[in-house]
């Protein structure tokens, strides 16, 4: 199926590696236009090299997304290399691993700052490029830790529940101005963190076993950790046009770890 994305302008945040990458990459290979964002520009040169598009195909920046300047520069930046933003996938982002009992003051406010700002500040700065869009969605990357937190994960848990709700907010205040809001909710993904813990982990088993018996400690469903472009495909259904009466809702790609029944 052709999902109407040839041709339009999408904008990435941390499009340099895992989750991030494979859209990049997945929506090139069904003909749209990309920017994508990282704060490391030596990651962002080799995935781009690695995508192989060229400049009228791939346009990349170093930005931070707390930067609230640095984001709108790179937002105006994309916009006039391209002419457009129809889409805007907000993906930085990262877990802290600790609990109650360790966690500072500074933990939780560097970890809502960092959710919070992560959607606030590329909303802000596509919002009015969005609105001039026939077909503008907005897909947030989210975990389901939001929906069935974790206690090793307790500020990441707490501030990826806030994004999901105001996910929701903003799809009912967008609508208006036709411009769609879903979320992605992820589940544990194969992405460089695991290798790194695997290696670590120094347990004799092949990495293969070794995921098998996390999926099976995590109560996963299928048996294995989620690959990125899994999650890519979910992410350009919402983008799509075709997905046209979809907004306010979220897909959770988890291999059947969600126990919810919501």
């Amino acid at each position: 199926m052709d999902l109407g994305l040839a041709d339009r302008t999408v904008l990435v945040t941390g499009g340099s590696s895992g989750v991030g990458l494979a859209t990049v990459r997945a929506l090139l290979d069904e003909g749209a236009r990309v920017a994508t964002c990282g704060r490391d520009a030596d990651r962002l040169d080799k995935a781009a090299a690695r995508l192989g598009a060229g400049d009228d195909r791939l346009l990349t920046g170093v930005c931070d997304v707390r930067d609230a300047t640095a984001v709108r520069d790179f937002v105006a930046r994309t916009a006039d290399h391209f002419g457009a933003l129809d889409g805007l996938v907000n993906n930085a982002g990262q877990s802290r691993m600790k609990r109650l009992a360790e966690t500072t003051e500074e933990d939780w406010r560097d970890e809502l700052e960092l959710k919070f700002a992560g959607v606030l500040n590329p909303l802000h700065a596509a919002l009015p490029h969005l609105r001039a869009s026939d077909a503008a969605g907005i897909v947030n990357i989210n975990a389901v830790l939001a929906k069935q937190p974790e206690p090793r994960l307790i500020t990441t848990s707490a501030a990826r529940a806030g994004i999901l709700n105001l996910s929701a907010s903003l799809a009912r205040e967008l609508a208006p101005d036709g411009i769609r809001v879903n979320s992605v909710c992820l589940g544990l993904i194969d992405t460089g963190q695991w290798t790194r813990r695997h290696a670590a982990a120094d347990s004799g088993l092949s990495y293969e076993e070794w995921q098998a018996e996390l999926a099976a400690d995590r109560g996963i469903a299928l048996g294995r950790l989620g690959r990125a472009e899994e999650v890519a495909y979910a992410v350009l259904a919402l983008l799509s046009p075709r997905a046209s009466y979809i907004t306010g809702t979220s897909i959770d790609v988890c291999g059947g770890v969600g126990r919810g029944i919501l």
